[in-house]
C-alpha cells in the first residue's frame, strides 16, 4: 500500500459517523470504532480492536487483537462526562491492553510516542505516559501515574495512583510502588531501591562520567536509611553534580507521596545494580 493510498476497512468492522481515518489507516475485521475519533496515517488496526470515546491516535500505530483504547474509566464517581485519550505516533498496543479515558475530576489520558504495551496491560485515566517506555506483560497504572521517558515497567508490576516513575528509572518484575521512583534507578519489591539502572543509562548513550556520578550520588541518598533531605543537602555539598544527578535531586524534591528508599541492608542485597 502506498503512503497515500486510501483507509481500508474491513467488511466486518464498525466504523461510526465521526471517525476520521488518515491515509494509509488499516481496520482489519471485527474491529468497533464508535466517537469522535481520529486515527493518523499508517496506523494498523489488526483485527479485534475497540477505540471508544473522544480519542486520538497519531501515525504508524500497532493495534493487535482485543486492545482497547479510550473506553470509560473504572472510576465509580464517573458519569459519562466527555474525557479523551490522546496518543502520539509510532505506538504498539499488544493483545488485551487497555488505555481509559480521563476521569470524572480529571481531563485526558496521554500517551507518547514510540511506546510497547505489552499483552494486558493497563494505563488508567489521566496517566500520562512519555516517550520510548515499555509497559511490560500484566503490569497495572493506576490512575494519574506519570511515567517518564524510556522507563521500564516489567511483568506484573503494580503502581498506586499519583505515583511518578521517572526516566530511564526500571521497575522489576512483580514489584509494587505507591511512592515515586526516581529516575535512572532500578526499583523492586514494594518500594525498595537496589541501584542505579547502569544497562538502560548506557543504551541510551549517558555516558560513563553521569553514570559514576549517578552511582555516587545513590550511595549518598539511599545506601543507608536516613533523613533524605539531610543527604541532598551533603550531595550537593559535595560539588558541582552531573546534569543527571540535578535531574533525580528535582524529582526528589517534588515529590507529594514521598520517593521509594534503599534496602535496610544494603550489604545483604546480592542483587547486581547493572542488570
Amino acid at each position: 500500500m502506498t503512503r497515500d493510498a486510501p483507509p481500508r476497512i474491513h467488511p466486518t468492522s464498525v466504523v461510526g459517523a465521526e471517525v476520521e481515518l488518515a491515509s494509509g489507516v488499516e481496520v482489519g475485521p471485527l474491529c468497533l470504532l464508535d466517537g469522535k475519533i481520529r486515527v493518523g496515517a499508517r496506523t494498523r488496526l489488526i483485527g479485534h480492536v475497540t477505540i471508544l470515546g473522544i480519542t486520538e491516535l497519531g501515525a504508524d500505530n500497532v493495534l493487535h487483537p482485543g486492545a482497547v483504547i479510550g473506553d470509560e474509566p473504572q472510576d465509580l464517581t464517573y458519569t459519562g462526562v466527555a474525557r479523551s485519550v490522546k496518543i502520539g505516533d509510532r505506538n504498539i498496543f499488544r493483545e488485551f491492553s487497555t488505555v481509559h479515558r480521563g476521569s470524572e475530576r480529571g481531563d485526558v489520558t496521554i500517551m507518547g510516542d514510540d511506546n510497547f504495551m505489552m499483552q494486558n496491560a493497563h494505563v488508567a485515566h489521566d496517566c500520562r505516559i512519555g516517550n520510548s517506555t515499555i509497559i511490560a506483560g500484566g503490569a497495572l497504572l493506576a490512575g494519574w501515574v506519570e511515567l517518564g521517558d524510556r522507563a521500564l515497567v516489567s511483568g506484573n508490576c503494580v503502581v498506586h495512583q499519583y505515583t511518578r516513575i521517572g526516566r530511564l528509572a526500571m521497575m522489576r518484575g512483580l514489584s509494587r510502588t505507591s511512592r515515586d521512583v526516581p529516575p535512572f534507578c532500578i526499583m523492586d519489591g514494594t518500594h525498595i531501591l537496589r541501584g542505579i539502572n547502569v544497562v538502560g543509562l548506557k543504551r541510551a548513550g549517558i555516558s560513563s562520567k553521569s553514570i559514576h556520578a549517578l552511582r555516587h550520588a545513590f550511595t549518598t541518598l539511599f545506601g543507608a536509611r536516613q533523613n533524605l533531605k539531610l543527604a541532598i543537602e551533603r550531595l550537593e555539598k559535595s560539588g558541582d553534580l552531573a546534569p543527571e544527578v540535578i535531574e533525580m535531586v528535582d524529582f526528589i524534591r517534588a515529590s507529594k507521596r514521598g520517593v521509594a528508599f534503599g534496602p535496610n541492608d544494603p550489604q545483604a542485597d546480592s542483587e547486581s545494580s547493572e542488570d
